[in-house]
């Protein structure tokens, strides 16, 4: 991924100095687990398409993920202090210049989605993606049924399943549909949505798994789900269940990739390494 991180760095020189920029790629440039350009890149690489073709899709979703995370942690929010192991943008800066950088991502991620080589009629399709995903009733519509959610006296595991199949679910389903599009493989969209809200599923209930097995310095933020009294899949289920559901998930995703019309040993041996990630 070091070409990639290369290709997010030289971004800042499309860009006049300020501020706000300094605090946006303070943000983006922080390094991260990158999952969903990853996701984006091995299957590229299984329809057979070098993954630089899809570094401009991958950043953009990288910006919008990233925006989200900025704001999330803002004291209107979570008021989280530490994301990827280093201070959070509101603490670094400011919560002004913190709320001004995660608009700036989320608004140039469409200009960047544009500079993928593919047609005109693809990068209409991108940017619908990007919108549908991250906007009201895809990723946002998380964050709001999440909000509501704090301090509910009963919640059942069907209503946290509702919010991060939006909240977590959508930015990852977002990069398997992007790279059906970028290939011309639309065919695989609705079987590649399956398998997102899987990963998404798995994803979520490993990293409620982690905030209480592994040391807040390893995983390299914040744990505030109990601090903000949160339902998780841990507090719901307990650990060994709640692994259980993880793995299942992970699996279900792996075996349903078998039926795309792709290669995808790369992506299932992407999918094992997140299935044994401790941060």
């Amino acid at each position: 991924m070091k070409k990639f991180e290369e290709y997010l760095a030289s971004l800042q020189a499309d860009f006049h100095d300020s501020r706000t920029k300094e605090a946006m790629f303070y943000s983006l440039l922080a390094g991260g687990k990158r999952v969903r350009p990853r996701l984006l890149f091995e299957l590229l690489k299984g329809y057979g398409i070098a993954e630089e073709a899809g570094y401009p899709c991958g950043a953009a979703i990288e910006m919008i993920h990233t925006y989200s995370l900025i704001h999330d942690d803002l004291p209107a929010m979570d008021d989280d202090t530490l994301r990827r192991g280093r201070k959070t943008c509101h603490i670094a800066f400011d919560e002004a210049t913190a709320i001004l950088a995660g608009d700036a991502l989320l608004t140039q991620a469409f200009q960047i989605v544009l500079r993928c080589s593919c047609s005109a009629e693809a990068k209409v399709k991108l940017v619908e993606l990007l919108s549908v995903h991250a906007g009201i009733d895809g990723m946002i519509l998380g964050q709001t049924y999440d909000i509501e959610a704090e301090n509910a006296v009963h919640q059942t595991i069907e209503q946290l399943e509702q919010i991060h199949r939006h909240k977590t679910g959508k930015l990852l389903i977002l990069p398997l549909l992007c790279a059906a599009v970028i290939s011309n493989h639309d065919e695989d969209i609705e079987l590649l949505r399956l398998i997102g809200e899987k990963i998404g599923l798995s994803f979520q209930i490993q990293d409620d798994i982690m905030d209480v097995t592994v040391a807040q310095s390893q995983l390299g933020k914040s744990t505030s789900d109990e601090k903000n009294h949160k339902a998780t899949y841990v507090t719901l289920l307990g650990i060994e269940e709640a692994q259980m559901l993880c793995d299942r998930y992970y699996d279900e995703a792996m075996m349903l990739m078998n039926d795309l019309h792709a290669q995808t040993d790369g992506l299932i041996a992407f999918l094992k390494e997140l299935k044994t990630r401790r941060n």
